[in-house]
């Protein structure tokens, strides 16, 4: 079960002109600045900027899924045919994603957030 698309990450490859422009557009400042992640908060979406994206297969902006178990939803879509491009992976604070492509190259990211 999903909590839906809450999140949206874009590889970018001028991190300062990536965060110039979504500053422009959203009208705000990140709340996430960092020299490996930049991250915005709009209307319930989180908007994050990948300096390294690219370098880990992503070819345009990556939607996340928010779920509740996020290992049992991984093996659910490989079961389905998916293929792993990203193992479950902590980003921090107990935040974890995973990614796969499925049988038609489109990659689906899967999030889940730590316990409350």
């Amino acid at each position: 079960m999903t909590a839906g698309l809450n999140t949206i990450i874009y590889p970018v490859k001028d991190l300062d002109r990536a965060k110039a422009l979504f500053t422009a557009l959203l009208g705000t400042e990140p709340y996430a600045d960092e020299p490996y992640y930049v991250g915005f908060k709009d209307a319930g979406q989180d908007v994050g900027l990948d300096p390294n994206g690219h370098t880990k297969g992503m070819t345009g902006p990556v939607p996340y899924w928010h779920v509740t178990d996020i290992r049992a939803t991984l093996a659910a879509l490989l079961e389905a045919g998916a293929e792993t491009l990203q193992d479950v992976k902590d980003v921090g604070g107990g935040r974890l994603i995973a990614s796969v492509n499925d049988a038609d190259g489109n990659l689906v990211g899967i999030l889940q957030d730590p316990a409350a």
